[in-house]
């Protein structure tokens, strides 16, 4: 028996901090708005104190004139009066949105000091290659002595060290003279694997019991990926049909297939290295114009509800597929994500995005980024530890347990997702196409 998954914890999305930030804008934009309207109040309801009609009154009746007016003076710019409330609102506004700046600035701050560090670490180990000997020496008595040599075990309990190594080579270059950041150098390494064009070909309806079953939950979403990981068609459309007769539509887009070497992108998948590398750079990839293509021949209508789900390198096409395809009118509402490295590719913010990620599997460290904690990303990190890459990164039994508990979850920002998301789910029938996308050779 497998070990269980363990410690889901939730970041980003409606409980996220990003969120509370928007809020605290909005409480000091509500906040000046009320201010200044109490301060008009205050303004216009001076005029009373010389109103013609008080002033006549006041020669029959001085002494209740004089109280009136004390009263009104008062209650307009006394110590509690109208003019000193709205100063406070005002003042109080003032302090929701420096506390917004505040919080901001320390995140941004602290996302360089890291990257920083990262960096001046990489030009250390060339500068003083003594030291970066020594680390090495002691990581390697490490895995001798309590893994028992297993590097792959210790890596996958250790998976930051895959962030730190990425976020030192660029530093450990500038140091040998070729200078450099992490975006250069991804760029580097995809100009070695040129793209191409994409060919897709119609692979038959799927009439699999899977396949054919609506997913009524989130763990189903990820059993009907699962099932086409194992398939030769890279990607499927589901077309989900509700009682009222809405139909919206999943993708469903596996991951890597074929590890080539680089200038080796004429073996024809799609699904290979250099859709990995290209689509962290942020290039166009072959697998993402593939899936417009298929969306076009399965002619899936562009204001249709549409969610994109991928593992692994099939979520990082699936989140760089989101700008071309609201670009060309598609109605992208959803996103979900198992084991990807998506924490540098900006979402749109009308789209709902759910990532998931095994804190043993390194591939999500692959990007050397954390996910921004955005209102509409939501982050779901969990443990689930098989000792071994392959075992960490699976899709079945490992993410597709993960969702098995958010099916259940009262976190806000999960249940959000899931409300959101409830067009694609429970509905009375689908159907699901495949489609195979490769490089033309």
């Amino acid at each position: 028996m497998s070990n269980p998954v363990t410690n889901l914890t939730v970041g980003g999305g409606a409980g996220g901090t990003e969120a509370f930030y928007e809020d605290l804008a909005a409480m000091g934009d509500l906040t000046d708005d009320i201010a200044g309207e109490t301060l008009g109040i205050a303004v216009t309801s001076h005029r009373y104190l010389a109103d013609p009609d008080l002033l006549a009154s006041a020669v029959l009746n001085p002494v209740g004139a004089a109280r009136f007016e004390f009263a009104m003076l008062g209650a307009l710019d006394g110590p509690s009066g109208l003019t000193a409330t709205s100063a406070g609102i005002g003042l109080r506004g003032v302090t929701f949105q420096a506390t917004n700046q505040a919080y901001h600035l320390v995140d941004d701050l602290n996302a360089k000091a890291l990257e920083a560090g990262r960096w001046l670490a990489g030009a250390a180990a060339v500068a003083a290659p003594g030291a970066a000997i020594g680390v090495g020496a002691f990581i390697g008595a490490d895995i001798l002595v309590n893994y028992d040599g297993d590097w792959q075990r210790w890596l996958v309990e250790h998976p930051g060290m895959v962030d730190d190594l990425l976020g030192m080579t660029p530093g450990a270059l500038s140091a040998l003279g070729f200078p450099s950041n992490l975006a250069t150098l991804t760029d580097l390494v995809a100009a070695t694997y040129p793209d191409g064009d994409p060919k897709v070909t119609y692979a038959g309806r799927d009439t699999s019991d899977i396949a054919a079953d609506p997913p009524d939950n989130l763990a189903e979403l990820f059993n009907g990926l699962d099932h086409r990981n194992g398939t030769d068609a890279n990607i499927d459309i589901r077309a989900v049909k509700q009682a009222d007769g809405t139909i919206a539509y999943i993708v469903d887009i596996p991951g890597t297939k074929v590890w080539n070497l680089p200038f080796t992108n004429d073996q024809g998948s799609a699904n290979d290295m250099g859709t990995n590398v290209d689509a962290i750079a942020g290039n166009p990839t072959v697998l993402q114009e593939g899936i417009q293509q298929a969306l076009i021949d399965a002619k899936v209508p562009k204001d249709a509800p549409l969610m994109l789900v991928g593992h692994s390198q099939g979520g990082i096409v699936a989140a760089r597929s989101v700008d071309p395809l609201l670009a060309s009118g598609y109605n992208i509402t959803h996103v979900v994500t198992a084991g990807s490295p998506v924490g540098g590719i900006p979402i749109d913010e009308r789209v709902q995005m759910l990532s998931l990620e095994n804190n043993g599997d390194i591939v999500p460290h692959l990007d050397a980024a954390e996910n921004p904690n955005s209102d509409n990303r939501t982050t779901v990190k969990f443990d689930h530890q098989t000792g071994t890459a392959g075992g960490n990164h699976a899709i079945n039994g490992n993410y597709t347990e993960a969702a098995r508990q958010l099916d259940s979850s009262t976190d806000p920002s999960v249940v959000r997702f899931r409300d959101s998301a409830g067009v694609f789910f429970g509905g009375e029938s689908v159907t699901t196409e495949q489609y195979k996308v490769v490089r033309q050779r």
